[in-house]
């Protein structure tokens, strides 16, 4: 759509947006780090996820704001539909559902035609092989200890490489969990993302001292876009790394 003004308020759509049609993005948030060089391309920087500036973004004209459910704000969304802005929230917590909210979005939204890696995505996770049976649980954050409890769209992509999230039937979606709990849970190995927490070989592993520990790239286990393509190799990989 040429001419079209998009602001993206979460990283995966900006990347999504900016591989399939380059020229659409006319703000992205602070969190926003794929594709690089996005300002050269004319995107202004609008603040975080949680607190994007509703009078920068009003200012940019959009004619479009894509945001998501749980990475963005109620309160934002209706300050932006106020101003007269068009909002567009999604709602992704499987690997179908984000498949057929990128199409909704990329095709029924901005009226583009259906990227080739979209189908690609779609292929490589249906060729994914399980590495597993294996039961583990997924910190996603620190000081307090979070965990992927029920209904992810990170513990759907594990369930479909065969780890089975050991929280997943906890009546909260990302419950707290004392770290002693976690560290006497009965599983065969940790995974730890490196976004939102930065867990590193050095922050996160000790915590549960001779316990494998998986550490992934939480670009390709959170993110629904274009990483998606790479998701199943990457992930299958630090998984049998971790072995």
């Amino acid at each position: 759509m040429t001419g079209t003004r998009v602001v993206s308020l979460v990283p995966s759509l900006t990347e999504a947006v900016a591989v399939t049609a380059p020229g659409l993005l006319a703000g992205v948030t602070d969190w926003c780090t794929h594709p690089a060089g996005l300002e050269a391309r004319g995107a202004v920087r609008i603040g975080g996820t949680k607190n994007p500036d509703v009078g920068r973004i009003v200012g940019l004209r959009p004619d479009l704001v894509i945001a998501n459910e749980e990475e963005n704000r109620a309160p934002d969304l209706a300050a932006l539909r106020a101003a007269g802005v068009e909002v567009l929230v999604t709602a992704i917590r499987s690997l179908p559902q984000a498949l057929a909210e990128l199409d909704r979005v990329l095709v029924g939204a901005l009226g583009l035609p259906r990227p080739g890696w979209l189908d690609e995505a779609e292929a490589a996770w249906a060729a994914a092989e399980p590495v597993g049976p294996l039961r583990a649980f997924v910190p996603v954050w620190r000081r307090p200890w979070m965990v992927l409890g029920r209904d992810t769209f990170a513990g759907d992509l594990l369930a479909r490489l065969g780890v089975r999230n050991v929280y997943a039937g906890h009546p909260e979606r990302y419950p707290r969990v004392p770290v002693a709990e976690l560290a006497a849970v009965d599983c065969d190995l940790v995974v730890l993302p490196d976004e939102p927490y930065r867990f590193t070989r050095e922050d996160g592993p000790e915590a549960f001292p001779g316990r494998p520990a998986a550490l992934v790239d939480g670009r390709f286990l959170t993110w629904y876009g274009p990483s998606l393509v790479q998701a199943p190799q990457a992930l299958a990989a630090a998984l049998r790394a971790a072995r």
